[in-house]
């Protein structure tokens, strides 16, 4: 007979139902939850128990208690995962937000599977002189463009400058693989320039956002701008412009050359930021913007408007680039070399 019978047995021959009674109910609970009673137990030898159970009033010695039901556990204040939810209605300017953003995300995966290493392999197989040469002479192919907008705006002194960059890329720069022009004597810098800007300058609102497979993040003002930007050379140079041979090959090369340019804002969209989508829809319309204010003389801190997640990952990842600079070199800017191109 184990020692917690014993005791029942004993309270029900004195007559003590009730101890009986509550004998049984303590032999019932598990030790962590039993209630000590004060009366028969010295309480500095009784931890303190986190639930108190509470005695009947009356009691069958005949009858066996009921055992106490098992701790519930609480449902924890703090989520164990993470709730995806909508993105809610959509802001003004992207009513097709939900198409756009099933494009975006296909437009990643093919991204992560095909492009970026495609574009990585390109930038580790060639010499950086020679990834720096092609790059330079993509650039200066968009200069007529440049040129034809700036006096759209009628900037005439910009487009002079234009002008001159691009004759003497092309001869001094050896058909453009050298920006000469951006160096001294001359120091003349590159700026972007298109149809889309020249819209916006005169007033022409961007209208919905898009996310189109192979041109990425546009508006509607700005995806016409784009063709026309494309059909400038072509139409008004003619060959090799106008050759599908030429167009495809110089557009690949374009779109690995514009991955690289842009990997870090990439990088950052899609592993620090909350909704990858969101934030790249912020970046595109705000640059655009800030092209555009600029035309007009307004300052706009673009850096402002973007999302922290992009400021603060592009900040950083500018840093580690500053780091590996040797002294005195320019210090790159966050985002500054990541304005849409025409």
């Amino acid at each position: 007979m184990t020692l917690p019978a014993a005791v029942t047995l004993l309270a029900a021959l004195a007559g003590d139902p009730a101890g009986a009674a509550a004998a049984q109910i303590d032999s019932a609970l598990p030790a962590a939850v039993a209630a000590p009673r004060a009366q028969q137990q010295d309480p500095a030898s009784v931890p303190p128990a986190p639930v108190d159970v509470a005695a009947p009033q009356t009691a069958d010695p005949a009858q066996p208690a009921t055992p106490a039901p098992a701790d519930t556990p609480m449902p924890s204040a703090v989520p164990t995962e993470i709730v995806v939810t909508g993105r809610g209605k959509p802001p003004k300017s992207d009513p097709l937000q939900a198409i756009n953003a099933q494009t975006f995300a296909v437009v990643q995966a093919v991204d992560s599977a095909v492009i970026a290493p495609i574009a990585y392999g390109y930038r580790s197989v060639l010499p950086k002189p020679v990834k720096d040469g092609l790059h330079n002479a993509l650039i200066n192919l968009t200069e007529p463009i440049v040129f034809v907008n700036d006096v759209l705006q009628l900037k005439i002194g910009r487009a002079f400058k234009t002008l001159g960059r691009f004759v003497i890329n092309s001869t001094v720069g050896v058909g453009g693989l050298f920006d000469v022009a951006k160096r001294k004597p001359f120091n003349v810098p590159y700026h972007v320039n298109g149809f889309a800007y020249t819209m916006g300058y005169w007033g022409i609102k961007p209208g919905p956002f898009l996310f189109v497979p192979l041109l990425g993040p546009t508006t509607v003002r700005d995806l016409i701008g784009r063709t026309l930007d494309l059909a400038l050379l072509p139409g008004v140079v003619g060959k090799p412009f106008n050759d599908p041979v030429y167009a495809i090959g110089s557009g690949a090369l374009k779109s690995i050359d514009e991955r690289l340019e842009r990997d870090d804002l990439l990088t950052v969209i899609k592993d620090d930021c909350p909704d990858p989508y969101a934030a790249e829809r912020t970046w595109y319309l705000e640059k655009r913007q800030a092209v555009i204010e600029g035309l007009h003389g307004q300052p706009y801190d673009v850096m402002a408007k973007l999302p922290a997640c992009l400021t603060e990952g592009l900040k950083k990842r500018a840093d580690a680039r500053a780091a590996l600079l040797p002294a005195g070199a320019q210090q790159p800017a966050p985002g500054g070399d990541l304005t849409p191109r025409p």
